[in-house]
């Protein structure tokens, strides 16, 4: 059933007249208008920093520490726990990527790998103490609830996280077995 035939029982069943409905379409407009002004964004800034030549240059400076390809991707990936402290996942993703994607491309990574690797460090920066903006979300819902018991409680988690981000970073196979196959 699609969400013509959702909205027509909504209607039927009285659990949606007009102005639920209205107010309901408003808020998936704003909603959706928000998200279009961050990919918005993101692409003048993706075209911004091309034209500036910033992916070049920042490949001269990783050239010019002569650091292990590894340590860098090491590098990126605590940059991503660090800005998850103060983005949201999709931001983060959008503003970065067009960075570091050169860059790890001319250490010779596969960027489907250096992909995956991003959208797990950037969910495990959500839950990063000291300011996982996943944890503040939780006690918003939870108002009885102590921020420190919810760190402690995501804590495991995060530590099981973190070590499958450094397996996957180690061991590039893992990530790229099921994108092999197609």
């Amino acid at each position: 059933m699609g969400a013509a035939g959702s909205i027509l029982i909504a209607w039927w069943r009285g659990a949606l007249n007009l102005n639920v409905f209205m107010e309901v379409t408003r808020e998936t407009t704003m909603t959706t208008a928000k998200l279009f002004m961050v990919l918005f964004g993101a692409l003048i800034f993706s075209n911004f920093v091309n034209r500036a030549g910033l992916p070049d240059g920042l490949i001269g400076i990783v050239n010019s520490f002569d650091a292990s390809p590894l340590g860098v991707i090491f590098v990126i990936l605590a940059i991503y726990l660090i800005l998850g402290c103060v983005f949201e996942s999709l931001s983060m993703i959008l503003l970065t990527v067009p960075i570091f994607a050169p860059v790890v491309e001319a250490l010779g990574f596969d960027l489907i790998w250096f992909g995956i690797l991003v959208v797990v460090a950037t969910e495990i920066s959500l839950i990063t103490p000291p300011i996982g903006l996943n944890v503040f979300v939780l006690k918003g819902v939870l108002k009885d609830v102590p921020v420190s018991t919810i760190f402690k409680g995501v804590t495991p988690f995060w530590v099981a996280d973190i070590f499958r981000l450094i397996l996957l970073a180690l061991m590039p196979g893992i990530a790229l077995i099921l994108p092999s196959y197609m």
